[in-house]
């Protein structure tokens, strides 16, 4: 993705949700445990997205026994 443009914006959020997110993510803000939020949902869209183009076009090897 280009360069970021933040905007600023008000939305109305689950608090216990934002509070445990902000534990999980290990951040400080409110604002940071959104926008990490976001972009672990905007990663792994992506990797879902590859992972489809791929399927089927590849072998797995096994490579411990």
């Amino acid at each position: 993705m280009g360069g970021a443009a933040i905007r600023h914006k008000h939305l109305q959020i689950d608090q216990g949700q934002l509070d445990r997110a902000k534990t999980i993510l290990g951040v400080k803000t409110e604002t940071e445990a959104v926008d990490r939020a976001l972009r672990l949902v905007v990663s792994e869209a992506e990797i879902d997205a590859a992972l489809r183009r791929a399927a089927g076009k590849a072998r797995i090897r096994k490579l411990f026994r």
